[in-house]
């Protein structure tokens, strides 16, 4: 039986047909509103079912259960508020009840919220409850103080799809789409990996692992907005199509991009990720050091310890947790400090700081720590940006 999305229903706010051709008749004499690259990334989550059981932008109740409790109301479990803030002065043009024609930021016209609730959120408790920091340095917390101060709740019907980039257009897949997959490949136990970075051979040896115990592996690389110093999603897509190419089995892994935007929120964007992967159809979910973290702010496996806050039948994805993983030349290939005993000077581990320096000087980093196809693509796109950049 395969694994029913988070709520039980698969959330489809796509209107097609009559309903369709009424909200755009109408759509010319409604307010308007525009939309954050992030808020159509969410707008598009919500209507195809990713962020299922939302059917919109939450509401104040919800919102508050959520951010104090990391639960719906009635007690489903959810950890991250998916709320759309606008200036006083736009919540004044909108009256409850409206409906608000939504546009993305080139004018595109994408959708509709039926607004249901105006309401003012506390954005430090929001910070310190999600992020666990109110430090502005912290890129979740930076755009949590710069949204708008008014929350405009309701649901939401997406009339057209946002455009995508020629770069991984054939890989986007909705979760309708990839359960149907899942279906046709006969797999039952389907594993999820969560990424904004280049895949290195650490990734590489936990995803494997997984594989061990399941019948296929999601490749799902998140390309929304992510921070201005992440690898641009395009680069990393081709890093990933080499690995797919010539180090895994090809009847096992199946890639498709996850639209949506990093909130850098560490242990409560671990169980939001595995949450989402479920409605695409993932029984499983990988869970490794630090997952979604950012500089200093959490534990190193404070994600994987906030699944421990949950009955495992509330969430019903299974998490596979996975340590810090490194080449051992002692032991002569990856390991983990659950199965190498050598010492430190035995292993290879490179800081992101120190792999970034390698690159930028056209260096590659040991073929123990990433594949030398790998390194080569990341030192030419460093190449063409400096080139870019007149540098």
């Amino acid at each position: 039986m395969p694994i029913a999305p988070h709520g039980g229903i698969l959330v489809n706010r796509l209107v097609v047909g009559e309903e369709k051709r009424r909200l755009e008749h109408k759509f010319g004499s409604m307010e308007p509103l525009h939309l954050t690259h992030r808020e159509v990334s969410d707008l598009e989550m919500i209507a195809v079912g990713a962020f299922s059981p939302l059917e919109g932008f939450l509401c104040r109740k919800d919102y508050d259960s959520v951010v104090e409790h990391n639960r719906f109301p009635h007690g489903l479990p959810w950890s991250i508020p998916v709320t759309l803030g606008v200036p006083k002065k736009e919540a004044e043009r909108h009256r409850l009840g409206d409906n608000i024609a939504l546009y993305g930021e080139d004018g595109d016209a994408l959708g509709v919220l039926h607004l249901e609730e105006k309401w003012i959120p506390d954005k430090q408790r929001e910070a310190q409850a999600v992020f666990l920091t109110q430090d502005l340095a912290h890129p979740g917390v930076q755009y949590l103080m710069n949204m708008g101060e008014v929350c405009l709740g309701g649901k939401i019907s997406l009339i057209n799809r946002p455009k995508t980039e020629n770069t991984y257009v054939k890989y986007k897949l909705d979760p309708a789409e990839t359960r149907v997959l899942i279906k046709e490949k006969g797999w039952e136990r389907v594993v999820a990996f969560q990424t904004r970075n280049p895949v290195h051979r650490a990734h590489e040896y936990i995803q494997k692992c997984a594989l061990e115990m399941v019948d296929g592996l999601l490749l799902h690389p998140l390309v929304g907005a992510t921070k201005k110093d992440d690898i641009p999603a395009d680069v990393r897509m081709e890093c990933y199509k080499v690995l797919m190419e010539q180090y895994y089995p090809k009847d096992r892994i199946v890639m498709s991009v996850f639209p949506a935007a990093m909130r850098y929120a560490g242990p409560r964007e671990a169980i939001f990720h595995a949450l989402v992967r479920k409605n695409y159809g993932c029984t499983h979910f990988i869970v490794g050091r630090d997952h979604a973290g950012v500089g200093n702010y959490y534990g190193t496996y404070d994600a994987q310890l906030i699944f421990h806050n949950f009955d495992p039948e509330e969430i019903e994805i299974t998490p596979m947790f996975f340590e810090h993983s490194f080449y051992c030349r002692r032991c002569d290939g990856m390991a983990s400090n659950k199965t190498c005993p050598h010492s430190a000077e035995d292993k290879i581990i490179l800081s992101g700081t120190a792999v970034r320096k390698m690159l930028r000087e056209g260096i590659v980093p040991p073929k123990e720590f990433t594949r030398p196809e790998i390194a080569e693509i990341l030192i030419n796109s460093i190449r063409k940006m400096e080139i870019g950049m007149g540098l």
